[in-house]
């Protein structure tokens, strides 16, 4: 079977009852969010701003575009704070042909997230993911996912927090080992 076949349980074999779902949980200081409010929905839109973000050499993360019935959307994302600068001057050059109403950058976010192989196929990690931080009053601002990894974007003052409930949540020992992602890498 080559390589291309396989699936996720060949690649990931059940490790057995006593392998964790979850491995680890890995946070992020050093994001920033980027919102740009009002830009028009409809097809293309997401890919100007993204084209011209690529462009300046930005890399994007966490991505969230929400409607509004006015015809106009929002769209958020993030990128490694030391690339704000350079996503303002982006965004302020580009004002005319994105025919946004306004943008607005916020550094005081982090980004935590559980990892893990065979999230796909084991229900209940992604309500056990949001309970854990629901019940320590932590506001969820973004999420994304993939098969191996469920991260939410936090206020920056609550993420050390966020951090402790889901080893907590989850069965970790606190003085184990965790993934500290820095500079937007590793994502």
């Amino acid at each position: 079977m080559s390589d291309n076949n396989k699936s996720m349980g060949d690649l990931f074999p059940d490790l057995g009852p006593e392998a964790p779902v979850i491995s680890g949980v890995a946070h992020d200081r050093s994001e920033a969010l980027v919102t740009v409010r009002g830009v028009a929905n409809e097809p293309g839109m997401a890919a100007k701003v993204f084209t011209e973000l690529a462009s300046a050499g930005i890399n994007v993360d966490m991505i969230v575009q929400a409607g509004a019935s006015t015809g106009t959307a929002d769209i958020s994302f993030t990128v490694p704070e030391t690339a704000c600068k350079k996503t303002e001057e982006v965004l302020q050059k580009s004002h005319d042909d994105l025919d946004y109403r306004e943008f607005d950058v916020d550094k005081t976010v982090g980004k935590v997230a559980v990892v893990g192989v065979g999230m796909k196929t084991h229900s209940g990690l992604a309500a056990k993911f949001f309970n854990a931080l629901s019940d320590k009053g932590i506001n969820v601002l973004m999420i994304s996912t993939s098969e191996i990894r469920i991260a939410a974007l936090v206020p920056l003052s609550q993420l050390d927090d966020a951090v402790r409930a889901l080893h907590t949540a989850y069965g970790l020992d606190a003085d184990q080992v965790e993934a500290v992602v820095y500079g937007g890498t590793g994502r």
